[in-house]
């Protein structure tokens, strides 16, 4: 039985829709995953073999089972991301502390055929949302690479406060990288709702 509050939960706007994952998204998640290997594979830490093999369908099963596990904890909330009913993406909530933090942190990839439309802010905009208010968190934190620039356009979109400098954080494509510190506090969301602050995404099938 879940063991905190705000989860399961989905959350839309528009055509971006946040879900938990479930069994059948295998095959949609190893085929935007295998497509997207030299786009993800520099921001990711590395897997234990090559990238065909860890993100084949047959990957998914122990993957689904690892974050329903955390979820079932109250360590993890973790989403798949949806453009337009399509799976695009991912958005875990870990970390989760609760007592006197209350805490998370938040991470995120997209596939690169549909990044730069909005998808990517909108849906960190709703997590943030939500776990500073059905789940009761009250701060998020967002850690990013200095040199993505895609992602800390991501934050800086939202206004997120950079809040320090991590050297040798974590251990990604092959070596301890620096990263970059974003947070949001509950404080900061009684008068600007992060959704105002972004552009409506625009449907998948609206010509652009």
């Amino acid at each position: 039985m879940t063991r905190h509050p705000g989860w399961p939960a989905e959350l839309t706007a528009g055509p971006v829709r946040l879900r938990p994952p479930r069994a059948r998204d295998g095959r949609d998640w190893s085929e935007v995953r295998l497509r997207n290997e030299a786009w993800l594979a520099p921001w990711e830490p590395a897997c234990a073999g090559p990238w065909a093999r860890c993100n084949a369908v047959s990957a998914w099963r122990p993957l689904l089972a690892a974050l329903r596990r955390c979820a079932r904890e109250g360590t993890m909330l973790p989403f798949v991301v949806e453009y337009g009913g399509r799976l695009v993406g991912q958005m875990n909530v870990a970390n989760v502390v609760r007592g006197a933090l209350r805490s998370c942190t938040v991470g995120y990839w997209i596939d690169a055929a549909v990044a730069g439309r909005g998808i990517t802010p909108t849906g960190l905009a709703l997590v943030i949302n939500h776990c500073l208010g059905p789940v009761r968190l009250h701060r998020v934190e967002v850690d990013i690479r200095p040199e993505n620039a895609a992602s800390r356009r991501v934050v800086e979109k939202l206004g997120l406060r950079r809040e320090g400098y991590y050297e040798r954080f974590l251990d990604i494509d092959g070596g301890w990288r620096d990263h970059l510190a974003f947070a949001i506090t509950a404080e900061e969301l009684r008068d600007a709702p992060l959704l105002a602050r972004l552009p409506a995404v625009p449907s998948p099938h609206r010509k652009r």
